[in-house]
């Protein structure tokens, strides 16, 4: 396996049985993120003026015992449709997608990541010292995007 897999897009998806609206409110509240998914201990805005284009977030993360931050830019919002944000200290842009199925009673959403660049030279030194690998470290991520998918899934469906 090269390092570049590492760099390869990630992916989760599920359909809702919940409406577009429902998922959306969840989904915005950064605050309720960490509930569902396994690496993030907390995400904190940077700036005043809420969700927004070009809002930071402090993100903060844990492996194991491993504990570092990150730093997000929001790169989008369109109500009810998509949500986006590129992390700077890694180079990947993590992407939520919502589109409505059967007349708006169910959500189809599809959570990403890929790397529109490349992965920081902070992330290729930091992954294999501290997370396992990079490749490895993707192939966690990716099962924690499920994860964080099926966690959102059941809070949107209670």
């Amino acid at each position: 396996m090269t390092d570049a897999r590492a760099d390869r897009e990630l992916r989760a998806e599920a359909i809702f049985d919940a409406a577009p609206d429902r998922v959306w409110e969840l989904l915005t509240d950064l605050s309720r993120m960490r509930e569902w998914s396994p690496e993030l201990v907390r995400m904190v805005p940077l700036k005043r003026g809420g969700l927004r284009v070009g809002q930071w977030y402090l993100g903060i993360n844990r492996r194991k015992a491993v504990v570092w931050p990150t730093r997000s830019v929001v790169a989008a919002v369109v109500p009810g449709r998509k949500l986006a944000w590129d992390t700077k200290s890694s180079g990947a842009r993590w992407i939520w997608e919502l589109e409505e199925v059967d007349a708006g009673a169910r959500t189809r959403v599809v959570h990403r990541r890929p790397v529109p660049g490349s992965v920081t030279l902070m992330s290729r030194a930091f992954a294999p010292a501290f997370l396992g690998g990079s490749v490895e470290h993707a192939d966690e991520l990716e099962q924690g995007m499920a994860r964080t998918v099926a966690g959102l899934k059941a809070a949107a469906e209670a």
